[in-house]
């Protein structure tokens, strides 16, 4: 499943897994899916896929990882319901500590991000109404995460 990141488009892996034949791409199936007649299907497949690729809001320096999101869809596979999660971070998302990324996401993030869901969908803008952090994953190899030392989305 890649879960929905400018930073995974940017660098072509939501294309690769959902175009490629190499992978059974969630995200292909879900789209595939009517939500009025499958709701409960969709959020059980999207909440606990085995793999989830994405990206994150902001990585503290003592590595407490900071992802909001306007509806939630993501949170639960990055929390626990996947076996498997790949995280690809530009490094600018590195901050001092919790307030700082709480900052990030609120001055940084969030007006890219409204922008872009005015574009995509036609919506007013974006919201931070739920916000994950994980300060340790207790499965060890669980997650893991790729640093690209340049810009990489918001």
């Amino acid at each position: 499943m890649s879960m929905s990141s400018v930073t995974l488009d940017t660098v072509s892996i939501s294309k690769e897994i959902q175009e490629s034949e190499k992978y059974n791409s969630a995200r292909k199936k879900l789209l595939s899916m009517d939500r009025r007649t499958q709701d409960l299907e969709m959020q059980k497949l999207g909440a606990a896929p085995e793999w989830a690729a994405g990206s994150v809001h902001a990585i503290t320096e003592d590595g407490k990882v900071i992802i909001a999101s306007q509806s939630g869809s993501q949170l639960p596979a990055y929390a626990f319901g996947s076996s498997h999660v790949i995280w690809v971070v530009g490094t600018q998302k590195i901050v001092k500590n919790i307030d700082e990324g709480m900052k990030r996401i609120y001055e940084y993030v969030l007006p890219l991000e409204s922008e872009r869901a005015k574009k995509a969908y036609g919506v007013p803008g974006s919201a931070v109404n739920k916000i994950l952090i994980i300060n340790k994953e207790a499965q060890k190899g669980r997650i893991t995460i790729i640093f690209v030392n340049e810009v990489l989305g918001f």
